[in-house]
């Protein structure tokens, strides 16, 4: 995805102000984060308990995978916001999955740190981009290990150990330091404004799962 990132300097020539750039990363990311919240609403976790594990999965994967095909590919605009929509879907699902197991006060809890944390890290990547953009290899290398990991825990010891849902929320507090850092040094189009939101939405929804987890053990 960085190097997606990246490739997409200068391919769409649309130059529009930094205040207007900035704004639709942020309603791009608004809107993301109303849909999974319709979602939470308005569909039943259970009736995606319905679904076997294994059709899911499938469809999580391959409806994510070709939502960052398209948002990293294409230099149009409405490409990538559906590429971007492709991702918000599969990821509201989980929240939704996720957000049904806890209390609503841990919920909003989760909520205002992730959201401190996310702004937080969005400062320090817009003052030190360098040495984010330094990191980014180790933080593959780190989120690859957490994942191989967590799932050998999972699908072999059937285990999970609370010290990796820390190693994850560093992980993606970098990666949010580093997909800001990104997304300021790209040209200012609004194509290039959605691919930054959509890295920025993932990796803020996966830092909120695991701060939601923490909490909840700690209750």
């Amino acid at each position: 995805m960085d190097n997606s990132l990246r490739r997409n300097y200068g391919t769409d020539k649309g130059q529009i102000s930094a205040g207007k750039y900035n704004l639709v990363v942020g309603l791009t990311l608004i809107w993301g984060f109303v849909i999974n919240y319709l979602m939470v609403l308005n569909i039943n976790p259970e009736i995606i308990l319905t679904i076997p594990t294994w059709l899911f999965f499938i469809g999580y994967f391959g409806c994510c995978m070709a939502g960052i095909y398209l948002f990293e590919r294409s230099a149009q605009p409405a490409i990538s916001f559906l590429g971007y929509n492709l991702v918000v879907i599969p990821f509201g699902l989980i929240v939704n999955l996720v957000v049904s197991s806890y209390d609503s006060t841990l919920v909003l809890e989760a909520l205002r740190i992730t959201t401190i944390v996310t702004l937080a890290m969005m400062i320090l990547g817009t003052l030190f981009p360098a040495f984010f953009a330094r990191i980014a290899s180790a933080l593959k290398i780190a989120l690859l290990l957490v994942i191989i990991v967590e799932l050998v825990e999972l699908f072999i010891f059937k285990t999970h150990h609370g010290i990796i849902d820390w190693i994850v929320v560093l992980i993606f507090c970098g990666y949010i330091g580093y997909d800001w850092g990104q997304a300021n040094a790209k040209e200012k189009t609004v194509d290039n404004a959605i691919d930054s939101a959509a890295a920025l939405y993932m990796d803020i929804i996966n830092l909120f799962l695991r701060i939601l987890s923490i909490l909840g053990r700690r209750n």
